[in-house]
């Protein structure tokens, strides 16, 4: 009865089979299948190993993870963040005046001119970086100046707006002189959140801002911020942008240019945490590195290392992924010293899950303690009985 038990020891269990594209198997086969895949080996010929499904999940295909394996993510993942860099990336256009802005004009030889800025000229802005009042742009686009009149402005730069100038007021002075530059830069502003010291709203000036000059702009990151996960929404669209990875591949990201609109925001560490699950010392919520990463190894380490009495260290598992999507599972032999190396370089992901399965012993273990109480209290009620 206690050997009969052990196909249903309690507890949890990563079950995996031998997935194939051929009809189904009968029930021997599949028993077969199931006591060689419970090894830890992959036959031949049937097709890769899958996660048994249940009621309630599909079978999802298991990917075995060695070096080869491992080569190959990090390519791919270098060419994706190739992919996303070309996509961000842009020529910085020149600052376009806009609603809000304020303008110094000066025409030469023409004092009384200055007149129109009222009392507030030589006022100091309350507004860091906007020293000086001057013609604010109207919520139209518009610019009202003597003699000149109204015109439009809206999208043009300030040398376009020096020339527009000159040939209005040379209908009244002879060759004026005008002299335009911005006084205040309040029409275009990004915006930063999340894990950075001073959150909030950013004017965008006549420098081109980088994604580094936002961040600096906003005091940096702060000590709980992950580097590796900045979410940039332009258009409304959300793109991630892993730092750490893009650094590390040789790319520079001083080449993505923020754009009026933008919203950066920087996400926390604890929020993409990992979950260590099964036979470790410690299960937890592993969290990532100042920079972002987080290896097998690193989050295994975090757990205290896999329980040397009750570990199968040739069933260790990562889940990712929902149900949702496109659930994936990877499948590492921690028997062998190289499987180390591939722990220390295979990166997880925020919301994996690593599970180290139990050993066979560990098993028949538990089902015996469940069976000896009943043993006992049969043994206990045929004495009181005699």
């Amino acid at each position: 009865m206690a050997l009969g038990a052990c196909a249903v020891a309690p507890g949890m269990r990563m079950s995996v089979s031998q997935g194939t594209t051929q009809a189904a198997p009968s029930d021997a086969t599949s028993a077969d299948a199931d006591t060689t895949s419970s090894e830890g080996s992959v036959a031949d010929g049937a097709g890769a190993q899958v996660a048994n499904a249940t009621s309630a999940t599909p079978e999802v295909p298991i990917t075995e993870l060695n070096v080869d394996s491992v080569k190959r993510s990090q390519e791919a993942r270098l060419k994706q963040q190739q992919q996303q860099v070309d996509l961000l990336s842009s020529v910085p256009q020149p600052y376009a005046i806009g609603a809000g802005d304020v303008l110094q004009i000066v025409v030469w030889d023409h004092p009384e001119l200055a007149a129109a800025l009222g009392s507030t000229q030589s006022q100091a802005s309350t507004r860091p970086g906007d020293p000086f009042s001057g013609f604010v742009v109207d919520q139209s686009g518009e610019l009202a100046f003597p003699y000149a009149g109204t015109m439009r402005v809206a999208g043009l730069r300030a040398e376009d707006v020096q020339r527009r100038l000159t040939a209005a007021l040379g209908r009244y002075f002879i060759k004026p002189q005008v002299t335009v530059r911005m006084a205040s830069y309040r029409a275009h502003e990004v915006y930063v959140d999340g894990e950075v010291r001073t959150p909030g709203v950013v004017a965008v000036n006549d420098v081109p801002m980088s994604l580094y000059e936002a961040i600096s702009r906003a005091g940096g990151f702060s000590d709980t911020a992950d580097q590796s996960d900045l979410v940039l929404v332009r258009e409304g669209k959300s793109h991630r942008i892993n730092l750490t990875q893009m650094v590390a591949s040789g790319l520079s990201p001083s080449r993505l240019y923020l754009k009026p609109g933008d919203m950066l925001r920087v996400v926390a560490r604890d929020e993409n945490d990992v979950y260590v699950m099964g036979e470790v010392n410690r299960p937890i919520s592993a969290i990532p590195r100042r920079t972002g990463r987080i290896t097998l190894a690193d989050a295994i380490a975090q757990a205290g290392s896999v329980n040397s009495s009750t570990a199968d260290a040739a069933q260790m598992f990562v889940i990712r992924g929902a149900l949702n999507g496109k659930p994936e599972v990877f499948h590492l032999d921690g028997r062998s010293p190289v499987a180390m190396l591939v722990a220390k370089e295979f990166d997880l992901q925020p919301k994996d899950v690593v599970y180290v399965d139990g050993n066979g012993l560990v098993r028949f273990n538990r089902v015996l303690t469940l069976l000896i109480p009943a043993i006992n209290a049969g043994l206990t009620a045929g004495l009181v009985a005699k």
